[in-house]
């Protein structure tokens, strides 16, 4: 597994764990690699996907809910929500990231932690963020 696809997939369990359990980013991530220990790259990238995802979550949330018709965010697995997140903080955030492969990261970390109908659903979902963010640079 390549070190973006494991920061990744990091950044997803801890975004979850935040989700849940509402704990301090800074600190979970030091007590995570306390008993995970990972490669400095791994843990950057990662680190970076946690705050900026954090950082912008309002955003985010707003834009996901726009894009995933019919469906609330708080009604979404915990998991897909936070692999949207993820995803979303990279479409919107990370010009450094081609926008598919922030796209088809989400639909592999999806069909490795949630299941086949989510991994669709988050590429619609995601394709339509992808839309509006373009529609939105061309203003």
């Amino acid at each position: 597994m390549g070190t973006r696809r494991k920061a990744r997939e990091l950044a997803v369990q801890l975004l979850y764990q935040h989700d849940l359990a509402k704990t301090d980013p800074e600190a979970a991530m030091a007590l995570f690699w306390e008993h995970f220990p990972a490669d400095p790259e791994v843990r950057e990238f990662c680190g970076q996907l946690i705050i900026g995802t954090l950082d912008r979550l309002t955003v985010i949330d707003e834009l996901l809910a726009e894009a995933s018709e019919h469906w609330a965010l708080d009604r979404m697995s915990a998991v897909d929500r936070n692999i949207l997140r993820l995803a979303a903080h990279e479409l919107s955030d990370r010009p450094d990231i081609p926008p598919n492969v922030s796209i088809n990261e989400a639909i592999e970390i999806a069909k490795k932690y949630s299941t086949q109908d989510a991994a669709v659903f988050i590429n619609g979902v995601l394709d339509r963020v992808k839309r509006t963010l373009q529609t939105v640079e061309q203003v």
